[in-house]
């Protein structure tokens, strides 16, 4: 009997050996090793690539479009070179300033200079917990981001500025403007970031930040040779309209890339993307034409241009009917200001920088605070309050308006002193294609 109750006992224990394993496996499974989704992966890969076409040669050609023939290169020429140097620099020390892991509230430190401690093993955090992506994947699609900012901005003082006053200016103003404002919007320690402002995917960042600099620019570089007086009707709309659309095509990159994974949030984002966009150049052309009587292929590509850039830092917490409301909110201030307000104030904005990006981003980052509330279609809760959110919004905007104005001043300046901004009135005349780099777009 004792060795049969024995038996039973050991028995009861053998039994009872799997039970014990399974909860000592249970904090193993609690602390498992976070999942990069190839899925995610490959989406963010096709993300890049996409910013990289808004830029070569989406954003090269619709400015192309839009200045004379006898520019047409040089503008190329800058795009080319101002994405080509940011790239360079963000990999020295653009990612550690902007994603350093430091705690500043206004730049991220020197930690990764010179990409320090990145690997092919290391990994970035997307905006699902377990969740990440490589983050030499990371440092790529963000580095696109940076390229394609100081681009837009030549758009305001095409045709007359030095190439190498352009490239001063690009490295002084990426480097305390652009790495310092990503940190404080996209990291955690970030300034932006921890009063709770919203920016999806660079309204702030990208098109605030750049449409400052550019009004800053037009207005100390002075009107071109000949304004108001000269015919500088753009020489290529086709150039232009096949621009604007590899920007549209590009921009999904740019919005839905922003968020990180390939999932409902990302359809979000891409469905907004499209349908800001639609609307806003409706609403451009409906204008012009019942002001003028004719609705001009300008006009939609402005109005396209509009929609995207008002969407950007919405498009990941709005639904599709606060995007229709914004592409048209937008495109009534940006009209406005492109039609009027430069009219009335006499500067230079070349290619509508301020009056597009500026104004465009400015309107789409406040009113991202309205339309993000769920009782207008938006994701944010019962517990979102939209005047709260609007006054961080505009908050945000401020502090980007006088921090982008401010780096813009000195880093045109220092380009002054050093190389000095303008050409000659004659080389303007002659045509900056010739005298700055020596060949012809055309030839007749």
């Amino acid at each position: 009997m004792m060795m049969k109750k024995l038996g039973l006992s050991v028995a009861a224990m053998l039994a009872a050996l799997p039970a014990l394993a399974q909860e000592a496996a249970a904090p193993a499974v609690e602390a498992a090793a976070p999942v990069m989704d190839k899925g995610d992966v490959s989406w963010m890969m096709t993300s890049t690539v996409l910013v990289l076409f808004m830029i070569l040669p989406g954003l090269a050609l619709f400015y192309g479009g839009l200045v004379r023939t006898k520019n047409m290169l040089s503008v190329l020429m800058q795009t080319t070179m101002i994405a080509c140097m940011v790239m360079v620099i963000w990999v020295i020390y653009g990612y550690s300033m902007s994603f350093g892991g430091g705690t500043s509230p206004y730049w991220g430190g020197l930690g990764k200079l010179f990409l320090a401690g990145v690997t092919p093993d290391s990994m970035a955090a997307t905006f699902s917990a377990g969740f990440v992506i490589p983050e030499y994947l990371f440092i790529c699609f963000q580095m696109t981001f940076a390229a394609i900012t100081p681009a837009l901005i030549i758009g305001s003082f095409v045709e007359r500025v030095k190439f190498s006053a352009v490239l001063i200016f690009t490295l002084v103003w990426v480097t305390f403007a652009y790495f310092p404002i990503a940190h404080m919007v996209w990291d955690a320690s970030g300034l932006l970031f921890v009063m709770g402002a919203l920016d999806f995917a660079g309204g702030t960042v990208v098109h605030i930040n750049a449409g400052i600099a550019a009004l800053v620019g037009c207005l100390l570089i002075g009107k071109r040779v000949g304004f108001g007086k000269d015919n500088m009707a753009p020489h290529s709309m086709v150039m232009t309209m096949i621009g604007a659309s590899m920007l549209w095509v590009g921009w999904f990159g740019f919005n839905v890339g922003s968020n990180l994974e390939a999932n409902g949030g990302a359809t979000l984002a891409m469905i907004n993307t499209f349908i800001a966009t639609a609307a806003a150049t409706l609403a451009w052309s409906a204008l012009e034409g019942l002001q003028r009587g004719k609705a001009s292929m300008l006009g939609a590509a402005s109005g396209m241009v509009t929609g995207l850039v008002a969407v950007t830092p919405a498009c990941g917490s709005i639904g599709p009917m606060g995007a229709i409301a914004l592409g048209v909110l937008a495109v009534l201030a940006c009209y406005f200001f492109v039609t009027v307000v430069k009219a009335k104030m006499q500067y230079d904005d070349s290619l509508d920088v301020f009056g597009i990006h500026g104004v465009g981003g400015i309107v789409g980052a406040i009113l991202t605070g309205v339309f993000s509330a769920a009782s207008l279609g938006g994701i944010k809760g019962d517990d979102y309050s939209i005047g709260a959110q609007v006054w961080i919004q505009i908050e945000a905007v401020a502090i980007t308006i006088v921090w982008s104005a401010v780096v813009a001043f000195i880093a045109y300046k220092i380009a002054d002193m050093i190389v000095g901004l303008r050409v000659e009135a004659d080389v303007e005349r002659q045509g900056l294609d010739l005298t700055s780099h020596g060949e012809q777009a055309y030839h007749s």
